[in-house]
């Protein structure tokens, strides 16, 4: 029978972290995230928990396990999960609308948030202003601050290393992550309940995968520029998808638009994780926000326009009131078929994901408790040799040497 790690040390060499943070959350800074040598965030030492800390992270961690946060009465579909209502939507503000990453939804909701009383602040991620390649968590309590973490962060980020400084203020919050993360919050509020009481909205983005800083690293060796002659280095934003925008110090400037920093899916260094992920469509979220591209690709600038899947009643009276305040447009309904062509390629991992499972437990690595989504149904439209052949290919990838890590060396985030 498959297993899972049962030490985050596990987690780490089986290529199974995401770097979430959550393991500098719960040692309040302990065990800090530091970048490897190979551009991922790991937990530094990864094998010097305390037992009730270990116990606490193998609980929640999103290399252990991953569930669906539900309620009674939604629709399902085998893909997308549970929901109860599909729209377009965009923000009700022009400039956070072109700013932020595709239609601006995530931010909207959370200026909302913060704008109607509901929330004091937002936990979420920006650019670190002494590196700006890279990021870090950030609490807003203003709408400036929330605006000005908008758009996407592609490199890798510990989003909930902020989570105790969040639950500890005592104050009513939201969040806003990537999927990965917000399972871990999910799983984290079974066995601490100022998850659930503090916690008043949880937002995600159909995540695509995290690449390791090299993918970053890549763009400035192209330009032949050093990281530390940035003063910016934004991924996306600035129109939908916007470019790719990077100045130094010096004054010059370059830019890549999205097609082309994306088009060679070979250079994308994704996590290992990435590829085994369980819900890039944010099951554990209240309302998850997707780009809405035909085919899975833009082909060229527009006005910025979202699809959400609301998956909780707390989600609906969320985007209601937005609406109702101007927050928030939406647009007309959206359906599974519709968010299947919008992305394809997370309809073809999702169908993949037991044949690769299956390959990881056949090379004696363990992998992650995904009991709670329908992977069994979804592989079923794959035909068998198809399936196979994920499977064969990721027992091929263990024994090469591509999926194992090294723990990381405490002096390693010199680097």
């Amino acid at each position: 029978m498959p297993r899972t790690a049962d030490s985050i040390a596990e987690v780490v060499t089986s290529g199974l972290c995401i770097g979430c943070g959550l393991c500098e959350a719960i040692t309040h800074g302990r065990i800090r995230m530091q970048m490897t040598s190979y551009g991922s965030l790991r937990p530094t030492p990864a094998d010097e928990f305390r037992s009730g800390e270990e116990k606490q992270l193998l609980h929640a961690c999103p290399g252990v396990v991953s569930v669906p946060r539900t309620e009674s009465g939604l629709r399902c579909d085998d893909v997308w999960g549970a929901y109860s209502s599909l729209h377009y939507a965009w923000a009700g503000d022009p400039d956070i609308r072109f700013r932020a990453a595709t239609g601006g939804v995530l931010t909207a909701l959370g200026v909302h948030l913060v704008k109607s009383g509901k929330a004091n602040f937002i936990l979420h991620v920006g650019v670190d202003p002494d590196r700006p390649m890279r990021s870090r968590w950030v609490i807003s309590r203003s709408l400036e601050e929330i605006i000005s973490n908008a758009a996407s962060r592609y490199g890798p980020t510990p989003a909930l290393a902020g989570l105790m400084v969040a639950l500890e203020r005592d104050e009513p919050f939201a969040i806003i992550v990537k999927p990965c993360d917000l399972g871990a919050v999910h799983r984290l509020s079974e066995i601490d309940p100022r998850v659930d009481e503090h916690c008043v909205a949880r937002l995600a983005m159909v995540c695509g995968g995290q690449s390791r800083l090299e993918k970053s690293s890549d763009i400035l060796d192209e330009f032949g520029i050093t990281e530390d002659e940035l003063t910016v280095f934004r991924y996306r934003g600035f129109g939908n998808p916007g470019p790719t925008r990077i100045e130094t110090r010096d004054g010059r400037a370059f830019e890549k638009s999205y097609l082309e920093l994306w088009e060679d899916e070979a250079g994308w260094k994704l996590e290992t994780r990435c590829k085994l992920c369980p819900d890039p469509l944010g099951e554990a979220a209240d309302i998850a926000a997707l780009d809405v591209w035909p085919g899975g690709a833009p082909t060229g600038e527009d006005a910025g326009f979202n699809g959400i899947v609301v998956r909780s009643s707390a989600g609906g009276a969320l985007v209601k009131d937005a609406v109702k305040t101007g927050d928030l447009i939406l647009g007309g309904p959206l359906t599974t078929d519709r968010l299947d062509d919008f992305q394809p390629h997370q309809v073809r991992k999702k169908e993949a994901l037991a044949a690769r499972f299956a390959g990881m437990a056949e090379a004696g690595l363990p992998v992650i408790d995904v009991s709670q989504f329908r992977f069994d149904e979804l592989a079923k439209r794959m035909d068998a040799d198809a399936r196979d052949n994920e499977r064969k290919g990721t027992v091929k990838r263990v024994r090469e040497g591509r999926v194992i890590e090294p723990l990381p060396a405490a002096q390693e985030h010199q680097k």
